[in-house]
């Protein structure tokens, strides 16, 4: 009898123990994205009639040592041999859980001093959002935090997506996304 109550206890020691390891995993959600893109998300030039205005990103449970948090939007569809980056923000301070909508336009300054948005793959600085080119299949665009043990990269506006992805994964003590699809028809 001792040892099926042994067992038994045990059982529940390791169900507590994997519930409370689910309960603190880091995630990041999106109330703006349900898996795919609208229009207010999609990039606002080369005729794909969108706002361009980024979504907003929420993050929980980033682990212990999290000293800032760094953000991606990336799509492995782009036609071009290496994908294409379409966000890029870092040096966002660790007691910052979310991005609000818009927040990736830097002209709007929703974001703290010391925030860098570099140089996307449009040429331009902050969010480009979704635009494939008409008739493609749809892609992924998948969205990525990171927190990062380190308080600030020593990169700036114009560092370039592989400079601050390298960056971004050497520094990373966790990361967590979310895809969302778009396609042109």
């Amino acid at each position: 009898m001792k040892t099926k109550i042994r067992l038994g206890g045990m059982f529940i020691w390791v169900f507590m123990q994997l519930s409370i390891a689910q309960n603190h995993t880091f995630t990041l959600t999106s109330p703006d994205l349900g898996g795919q893109f609208s229009l207010k998300q999609v990039y606002d030039k080369f005729d794909c009639g969108g706002a361009n205005i980024s979504p907003h990103l929420v993050w929980k449970n980033a682990p212990e040592g999290t000293q800032s948090f760094a953000v991606t939007m990336f799509d492995p569809d782009a036609p071009t041999g290496s994908g294409w980056w379409h966000w890029l923000i870092f040096n966002i301070p660790a007691d910052m859980h979310e991005l609000s909508a818009g927040a990736g336009n830097p002209q709007l300054k929703l974001l703290p001093p010391g925030v860098v948005q570099s140089i996307n793959d449009y040429g331009e600085y902050g969010y480009g959002g979704p635009c494939p080119p008409k008739g493609d299949k749809a892609h992924r665009y998948i969205i990525t935090v990171y927190a990062l043990k380190t308080d600030k990269l020593d990169l700036n506006k114009d560092s370039r997506p592989a400079t601050v992805g390298f960056y971004l994964n050497r520094y990373a003590l966790a990361k967590a996304s979310i895809m969302a699809y778009y396609q042109r028809k």
